[in-house]
């Protein structure tokens, strides 16, 4: 099994393009576009606010039924501070492996998938085969909320939808969801020698974080299990905290920011109103002494967990077309529990390792490509979904 010099042409071009997610992705965007109209495929676009970063929508065969989203993330983390041994734009091959960032995570993926698109285009298959690639995955999966939204308003309903996330090529039918937010406290500020007329930030907010590590306890001692995950329990975690100015000022100021990692069968949303029930009770007492104290409390993303079943047609599909009979699941976040949400069934499947992605020199294997482009292969022939 080898990698045809065109699908990995276009990964490697890809892979070339620098879309971290504080920059545009519009250069990656308009090369698929126009790649497509040479095909006589037409994309839709859907844009960010400043029209900086745009997802884009397309079909490959026109006026047949509605049938299978290949979906991607165009965006990547960036490399600041990594200790890189080669241009992370170079997209180099070397020893077997394609390497750059996204490589892995997950432009090679996209890179094929375009590759096929004239086979798709060609194919005999019974229904569509639709691209959608999303901005701001990374940070949030902001990007594919509005393509999704796109498509409910354009009354387009794919069947199924196949994440490429890298799972070395086995589906995957379940992945916590991951909630960020942001909690800034208001205190009210005093010499240090006179602590009884200050409200003390710090100690406020750690009092919420003192919260947040109890139900972590709680979550690891008490929540029933999903067997499966390497953590088969919820998780919860303070990743930032800031506050004060100085030793001997009582700090009007503090924030910080916490996540939950919920499994599929937890409430994500509940335990978030736990954290903010309990700070809302400490308000009281502040405000005898300030009435502008209190807590502020912002979303910083919201992930939805994936749980998709091993008897869904589109995991079957997954499963003859890579070869593989066994399904997976996966620790770490995907855009698959949106589109689970939007009534899209879902599976998540795609080349190389996340344990190569995120890391300095990222890499896939060409072998993995090359089974993802057999697994392309394989779709152009499918003529049934299940």
């Amino acid at each position: 099994m080898t990698l045809s010099p065109h699908a990995l042409e276009l990964a490697q071009t890809l892979v070339r393009m620098n879309t971290v997610s504080h920059h545009s992705n519009l250069e990656l965007i308009h090369f698929i576009r126009d790649h497509l109209a040479k095909l006589g495929v037409k994309s839709r676009l859907t844009f960010n606010d400043d029209k900086t970063k745009a997802n884009l929508f397309a079909t490959l065969g026109e006026g047949k039924p509605a049938g299978v989203i290949l979906s991607g993330h165009t965006d990547t983390v960036p490399w600041d501070g990594q200790d890189w041994t080669m241009d992370p734009l170079s997209a180099l091959v070397k020893d077997g492996n394609l390497y750059g960032r996204g490589s892995a995570d997950m432009k090679a993926f996209i890179g094929i998938a375009v590759s096929h698109a004239e086979q798709f285009l060609n194919s005999d298959a019974p229904f569509a085969i639709h691209l959608a690639f999303s901005y701001e995955e990374e940070i949030g999966c902001f990007g594919v909320k509005e393509l999704i939204a796109d498509l409910r308003d354009a009354n387009i309903k794919p069947l199924a939808c196949i994440v490429g996330e890298p799972t070395s090529m086995v589906p995957a039918i379940a992945h916590k969801g991951v909630y960020r937010y942001k909690c800034c406290v208001r205190g009210k500020e005093a010499h240090s020698s006179l602590t009884p007329h200050s409200v003390n930030a710090i100690e406020m907010a750690a009092r919420v974080v003192g919260r947040v590590r109890d139900m972590a306890e709680d979550f690891e001692k008490n929540e029933p299990r999903f067997e499966g995950f390497d953590v088969p329990f919820s998780t919860t975690s303070v990743g930032q905290f800031h506050g004060g100015i100085a030793d001997n000022v009582v700090p009007r100021d503090a924030e910080f920011r916490y996540e939950f990692r919920d499994l599929p069968t937890a409430n994500a949303a509940q335990m978030q109103s736990e954290v903010v029930a309990y700070a809302k009770s400490l308000e009281p007492a502040m405000k005898k002494v300030a009435p502008a104290a209190g807590f502020e409390f912002e979303t910083i993303c919201e992930i939805p967990s994936f749980l998709g079943s091993k008897d869904d047609p589109v995991t079957r599909l997954a499963q003859e077309l890579s070869g593989e009979k066994n399904t997976t699941l996966v620790a770490f976040g995907t855009e698959a529990g949106l589109f689970k949400n939007a009534g899209i069934s879902t599976v998540v499947c795609g080349p190389g390792s996340i344990q190569q992605a995120h890391q300095p020199d990222e890499y896939v294997s060409l072998e993995q490509l090359a089974r993802c482009e057999a697994f392309m292969q394989g779709l152009v022939r499918t003529r049934t979904l299940g």
